[in-house]
């Protein structure tokens, strides 16, 4: 979107009005030139990334800066790709943080992460909910939506759905 280009990050992001704890989420997204950035927020929080050319961990497909990047399985800039997720929120007790958020993730129809715990809201205060809160460690019990990101890139996205869960385990495996 134009009116995120010269670094005005989160000014054309798009957010759910909707908030979700636990659930299973499907995006196809396309890169259509080299260098492309965004990225799926899950709860407005947490980033699975999409930037092209970085198979490093804040690079394709991670869970930002806490896993390593399975680039190989990229489609490449000018080709669909597809995320499918499992979410499972923070599990809170009298206001305290007791169990880690969880997620599996599915890229082009390969497993390439598993209950892999979130550990922090990386990117700062402008990086959605919960983002300035003790440097991104102070994660809160507020349910939140689904954020693509507009970074002043052209990343172009379809097929989007997402289907409500109750995790009672911690177990994001699918």
């Amino acid at each position: 979107d134009p009116a995120s280009k010269g670094g005005l990050y989160g000014s054309a992001d798009i957010v759910t009005k909707k908030k979700y704890r636990d659930f299973r989420l499907h995006v196809e997204f396309l890169v259509p030139s080299e260098g492309g950035n965004s990225g799926v927020y899950l709860q407005n929080r947490y980033e699975i990334q999409i930037l092209d050319g970085d198979s490093t961990k804040h690079g394709m497909a991670t869970v930002i800066n806490e896993t390593e990047s399975p680039y190989a399985f990229y489609n490449g800039t000018g080709q669909w790709n597809a995320y499918d997720i499992t979410f499972r929120a923070a599990r809170f007790e009298n206001g305290k943080l007791t169990e880690q958020p969880l997620v599996s993730l599915y890229f082009n129809g390969q497993k390439v992460h598993q209950n892999v715990p979130i550990n922090k809201v990386w990117g700062g205060k402008f990086s959605g909910l919960d983002g300035g809160n003790n440097k991104g460690f102070g994660i809160t019990d507020t349910p939140g939506g689904i954020k693509l990101q507009a970074e002043g890139h052209d990343v172009l996205y379809r097929n989007i759905w997402i289907k409500e869960l109750e995790l009672d385990r911690a177990d994001t495996d699918f």
